[in-house]
């Protein structure tokens, strides 16, 4: 270990340039997160933005370059990819050609920079289970992760996926949700927004429904639900195949599970 040797002072020297490659659920905040941590480290980076959230990327990369000039920097410090040169390809090209990469998105987006032969960083999928324990304030615990699952409908990776209750609290924990906006879906209402959701039973959510409204989720697969509905609830008995809200779900719908005490939930989770 070079850094107990005697005399040596071990120092972090910038990369180079920096390949971003954003997702199409959350690209200004991971354009800004993944721009500041750049340009902080002393590095430049460019934004390969997803096809489908190109202008917006664009948008949000020219108002950061105008920031960056007025503090007396070059904008060039951030770049990316114009519009209309926006492509798998063009994506793939700039990984081959920058010195680390950066992905954030699905597993086909993560594998691209993890083949492009040069140094990557990725985050792909999320599925975080949110336990509401028997000693837990329930009203602050639904409050709590409501909020977080519909902010911008429930499209960023951290958002909640699914609900773990106790069974001696599960009552207070159903009555808590119906009272903030959470909707319990029956098993047929479940098994329809499955269908929906995950196509041909696959892992990965039909995109033409991620970041939607509890309402329009329910209109397309056929339910009908209350005025005011913030989240869809589908109860599951168990994790994977089988049981399709298990997996993530960047949309306003939650998993719920009842468990008999913290041991089977942290098994669970």
């Amino acid at each position: 270990n070079l850094r107990d040797e005697p005399g040596v002072k071990v120092m972090a020297k910038p990369m180079g340039v920096v390949g971003c490659v954003m997702p199409s659920t959350n690209p200004i905040v991971t354009i800004g997160a993944n721009g500041m941590m750049s340009i902080k480290c002393r590095n430049a980076c460019i934004i390969a933005p997803h096809p489908s959230a190109k202008n917006v990327s664009k948008k949000t990369v020219d108002m950061v370059r105008k920031e960056i000039e007025a503090l007396g920097a070059p904008a060039d410090l951030i770049q990316v990819i114009e519009p209309e040169y926006c492509s798998i390809q063009a994506t793939d090209e700039l990984l081959s050609q920058c010195d680390v990469n950066n992905a954030t998105g699905g597993p086909g987006m993560v594998k691209a920079a993890y083949s492009a032969g040069k140094p990557a960083l990725g985050v792909g999928a999320g599925n975080s289970p949110s336990y509401i324990e028997r000693t837990a304030d329930v009203a602050q615990s639904v409050k709590e992760i409501l909020a977080s699952k519909t902010f911008d409908n429930g499209t960023v990776c951290a958002s909640e996926q699914s609900v773990i209750c106790e069974e001696c609290n599960r009552d207070q924990v159903i009555a808590e949700f119906k009272k903030q906006g959470g909707y319990f879906m029956t098993a047929e209402e479940t098994a329809k927004v499955c269908n929906l959701l995950f196509k041909n039973g696959g892992h990965s959510m039909s995109a033409k429904f991620v970041g939607r409204s509890a309402q329009v989720i329910a209109t397309a697969a056929g339910i009908s639900i209350p005025d005011g509905t913030r989240v869809l609830i589908g109860e599951q008995q168990g994790v994977g195949d089988g049981y399709p809200l298990s997996y993530e779900k960047l949309t306003t719908v939650l998993a719920f599970y009842t468990v008999r005490d913290w041991h089977e939930a942290c098994e669970l989770s």
